[in-house]
């Protein structure tokens, strides 16, 4: 299934569910506790006041060779927002999954790698309790680059 026909399918719009596809385009859906729409939210705000020459977005879109993956936070500069509208295949500057009980280190490392090749230059990770770890194309890094006033610890 396409992601076009997937965002236009009217019974799919109200899941309480993430919804992404995998590589033969078969939709995957992922329920989440509260505390992960908590933390989506407090680093979508933090992200916003942190670096204001950009947008933070919730779960954006991103088409990969292994399927359409949706980070459930995104930051990315205004230099990047029109080619980002234009093409679903490039990763805005920052992406951040918020993980899940279900998620495992091979998921994410397969899902860092996917959002490094469309071209992210950071990929953070948030666990159930709010720390974080952000990675670069290079490895794990002690914070980040491009905020680096960020927490590694969310209150």
């Amino acid at each position: 299934m396409q992601w076009s026909e997937i965002v236009a399918d009217p019974t799919l719009k109200d899941l309480p569910y993430k919804i992404e596809t995998n590589e033969y385009g078969q939709i995957v859906m992922s329920p989440h506790k509260r505390i992960h729409a908590i933390w989506q939210g407090e680093i979508e705000w933090r992200l916003r006041h942190c670096l204001p020459n950009g947008r933070a977005a919730p779960e954006f879109a991103i088409d990969t060779p292994s399927g359409t993956k949706a980070p459930d936070v995104v930051w990315y500069s205004k230099d990047r927002e029109a080619d980002l509208l234009a093409d679903q295949r490039l990763a805005p500057e920052i992406c951040v999954e918020v993980l899940s009980g279900s998620n495992t280190d091979g998921e994410l490392a397969i899902k860092r790698a996917l959002y490094f090749e469309a071209g992210a230059l950071e990929v953070w990770l948030c666990n159930d309790t709010g720390a974080l770890r952000f990675y670069t194309p290079g490895g794990e890094q002690a914070h980040s680059g491009l905020a680096p006033d960020f927490p590694r610890q969310l209150a």
